[in-house]
């Protein structure tokens, strides 16, 4: 990670004030971002330019006016071990990329301002107490809610309309992520659909029970967050070809690599809305009194050339809808 020293030469003691109005307008502020992937992540090379380039529309300038700290994590240990570096280093704010490096964050300092995004249910993981007032040192943005589960669904029956079972691969351990499937299953009924929990964390099991579950006809599958699935992506998304299972995932990443939609928040507009809660922060303002916002984009991608392999047509008005194709 490359640091630099910016060091500010004041000359001429009659002239204090010029020189230092110079010293305050050449000062260089300090954030922290613990994110949620390995550096080496092809991801890692997306949302680091997406982050900085929201931060200058705001006037903060990494390498200029504005000095980044990055730590990359894709499990608890490392989240754990690069809030404490972050910590240390005694930043002016930090961004968490995930509730689990937000409630990393949270162990490693109580004083230190941290804005979280990706993250779902604040509250039940004891990171703020209110939405409105989240009354600490830490505030930010929530990615998935419950009800997106209707909305997975839906998609599911628009382009497959004679599914009526669907297996849900999912992270029992996580409970703000298991809230995800208590939202497909309450929306199931109206669908007419019937689900099928897949237990995420070994891949060699969620191969088995796929299988078995696609050897009878009219299934679908859903893919939610969770950390074992993106480490098993290009293999999950493989396994959803060759049994034909038509399949919304989290994140547009794994359409990206082969899957057929995903439904997600608008992740670009999520680090844009961080920057400018991290901008807010940086002039004054304090996070207890920043309230936790829910997300305000969505983004649907699709991805045709799948849809071709699997034997789908995808509708128009689904097409209409979604902000990308991969044709």
């Amino acid at each position: 990670m490359r640091r630099r020293d910016f060091i500010t030469l004041l000359g001429g003691a009659t002239a204090w004030p010029l020189a230092a109005r110079a010293q305050q307008s050449a000062q260089v502020r300090h954030i922290g971002a613990l994110m949620n992937i390995a550096e080496n992540d092809p991801e890692a090379k997306v949302w680091a330019p997406v982050f900085e380039r929201a931060l200058e529309k705001y006037g903060w300038k990494n390498g200029g006016n504005l000095r980044i700290e990055y730590r990359w994590a894709n499990n608890d240990s490392l989240y754990k071990r690069f809030a404490r570096e972050l910590a240390g280093l005694n930043p002016e704010a930090i961004l968490a990329v995930s509730g689990s490096s937000a409630s990393a964050l949270q162990e490693a300092t109580g004083a230190i301002p941290i804005v979280f995004m990706a993250t779902s249910d604040p509250v039940s993981r004891r990171l703020i107490t209110s939405m409105e007032k989240p009354g600490s040192n830490i505030t930010g943005f929530v990615e998935f809610e419950p009800d997106i589960g209707a909305k997975w669904l839906d998609l599911l029956k628009q382009v497959a309309p004679n599914v009526t079972r669907v297996a849900v691969v999912h992270d029992p351990m996580r409970s703000t992520w298991t809230r995800l499937l208590s939202g497909i299953q309450t929306a199931a009924p109206s669908f007419k659909v019937e689900i099928s929990p897949v237990d995420a964390r070994e891949s060699a099991e969620v191969e088995r029970v796929l299988t078995n579950f696609a050897g009878s006809p009219n299934g679908g599958l859903i893919v939610t967050p969770n950390q074992f699935s993106a480490l098993g992506l290009q293999r999950l998304i493989a396994l959803a070809a060759r049994l034909k299972l038509p399949a919304v995932y989290f994140s547009r990443f794994f359409v990206a690599e082969g899957g057929l939609m995903s439904y997600a928040p608008d992740m670009t507009d999520q680090y844009q809305r961080a920057a400018g809660y991290i901008d807010r922060i940086l002039k004054g303002e304090k996070p207890a009194d920043m309230p936790v916002q829910t997300p305000a984009k969505f983004e649907l991608v699709v991805n045709l050339r799948t849809a071709q392999v699997i034997g789908l047509t995808v509708p128009a008005q689904v097409l209409a809808a979604a902000d990308h194709v991969i044709r």
